[in-house]
């Protein structure tokens, strides 16, 4: 028997969090909202995790070490989410973080370099998201989509 498992996780990106007023303008997110959808499985079977990297991040480099910290908010989370950074060109890039509802921001990527003078000013990488689900989680046609909201934060080191 082969049944429609639908995944959804709408990402709504902050673009600027900062203790700092002065950081606005130093971080920003490119691609936009994603979906993220797991459609088919069989019974029995691993269902399939579904990978997204078209959204992208950009970060400012300063006059002192950085980093940059992701959390989210996820009402009612049912299903697994996760993201890492990749081709990252500045800083160390944490782990894969397990995206749960209400988590504490944890360090994304960190030791994000001063800017040497003619050095690139802005640090980049792509975002890779990961959904996954089993069949026992049930699925979102019958129990209703995932909605992440993310949050990345700047903020000196």
């Amino acid at each position: 028997m082969n049944r429609t498992w639908h995944i959804a996780a709408t990402i709504i990106l902050l673009t600027v969090a900062s203790p700092d007023a002065a950081a606005q303008g130093q971080l920003t997110v490119r691609g936009g909202d994603i979906l993220l959808s797991i459609t088919s499985g069989v019974p029995g079977q691993q269902l399939p995790p579904i990978l997204n990297t078209s959204t992208r991040l950009r970060f400012r480099r300063g006059t002192v070490q950085k980093k940059v910290s992701v959390s989210t908010i996820c009402p009612g989370q049912r299903f697994t989410m996760s993201v890492l950074a990749t081709n990252l060109n500045a800083g160390v890039a944490a782990p894969e973080v397990q995206l749960t509802d209400g988590m504490l921001a944890v360090d994304f990527i960190t030791d994000i370099p001063s800017r040497p003078p003619n050095q690139p000013r802005f640090g980049r990488c792509v975002l890779r998201y990961t959904a996954s689900a089993t069949f026992e989680q049930g699925n979102s046609t019958e129990l209703g989509d995932d909605i992440h909201t993310v949050t990345y934060t700047i903020m000196d080191q």
